[in-house]
């Protein structure tokens, strides 16, 4: 009789998900990137990403040791930020700078603002763009089957800077060596460690999306956006092969289906998913084409995370029973 009259608080709704198995999840997903990464670039570019990680992991534990919380480098939210953060690095970066963006992600924009889910913006991304505008030129070279990073060009960059009546073939032909979609679609190009394999992301993505960690919502109307968007004022017209190749390149793929769905720094509110996406599109579209910089990316994500307070705002669901009115009011 007792059990029958137990009344417990809701939700009532019971899940074995944790944050660690959600973490560990992650972690598994991006073992194809990573792995492509290291043999794309090398095996400095594992001490690169063991390196980063490390940083993020000790910065973690030090700083609750330190301030006496409760320790959490258990639920592998570390290692994800450093994971991610070393895949968004060029892979012959100095270790010193890498584990400098380490410290930034876990200290500053996570820890001191109160842990996890507590950071208003995505600690990879944000360590990124710190040392983006700390060691711009570290950051920006590439190196590649031996080619000289400061002469190297991605081929977004030469996309960017390449004349806008030339075929895409062509554009890319006349970049450091020849790079068709294939090259691109596969990873055998240069770029940050992570970023350069479409295929390995994708695959990662899948068991991501098969295992519901994920909602297909956010990166799909984000990369549906930023597809229309290119159409439409890439001054390439329809032209498809000019499309893949701005999907192919760059950190689109890694940035909408692993860092633009972070849990703490996305929208919950199925709308505001949506509005949340189109935003992201049309960021990433405009810093590509008529910014200073190839790339996008990290920037349209970390800015639309500062806008998540106000599109969750905006985009509560219409109580049931409310007549239609929000709040009651």
């Amino acid at each position: 009789m007792k059990e029958l009259l137990n009344v417990s608080a809701s939700p009532h709704v019971r899940s074995n998900t944790t944050t660690t198995s959600i973490m560990q999840d992650v972690v598994i997903a991006l073992l194809p990137a990573t792995a492509f990464g290291v043999f794309n670039f090398g095996m400095y570019a594992l001490v690169l990403i063991l390196a980063t990680v490390a940083a993020c992991v000790l910065t973690e534990y030090l700083y609750e040791k330190f301030m006496k919380k409760p320790i959490t480098v258990g639920d592998y939210s570390a290692i994800v930020t450093g994971l991610l953060l070393a895949l968004n690095l060029p892979p012959e970066l100095p270790l010193w700078i890498a584990i400098i963006g380490g410290v930034f992600a876990i200290l500053i924009v996570k820890q001191l603002f109160g842990g996890l889910g507590q950071n208003f913006m995505n600690p990879a991304l944000g360590a990124r763009c710190f040392l983006l505008i700390s060691f711009a030129g570290r950051m920006t070279g590439f190196t590649y089957n031996g080619l000289d990073a400061a002469t190297y060009a991605t081929p977004l960059s030469v996309l960017k800077n390449g004349d806008s009546a030339l075929a895409v073939s062509d554009i890319l032909s006349n970049g450091a060596g020849s790079t068709s979609l294939w090259d691109m679609f596969l990873g055998t190009i240069g770029g940050t460690i992570g970023e350069t394999s479409v295929i390995a992301i994708l695959i990662g993505a899948a068991y991501l999306l098969i295992k519901r960690i994920i909602s297909w919502k956010i990166p799909i109307i984000y990369i549906g956006t930023f597809s229309f968007f290119i159409l439409l004022f890439g001054g390439h017209g329809l032209d498809l092969e000019f499309l893949a190749a701005h999907l192919c390149g760059g950190g689109l793929m890694l940035g909408a289906f692993f860092m633009a769905t972070d849990y703490v720094t996305c929208p919950i509110t199925p709308n505001g998913k949506i509005v949340y996406g189109i935003l992201l599109g049309c960021l990433t579209g405009i810093f590509r084409l008529f910014g200073g910089s190839a790339e996008g990316v990290s920037y349209a994500i970390i800015i639309s995370n500062l806008f998540v307070p106000l599109i969750e705002r905006i985009t509560i669901p219409t109580p049931f029973g409310k007549e239609g009115v929000k709040d009651g009011r």
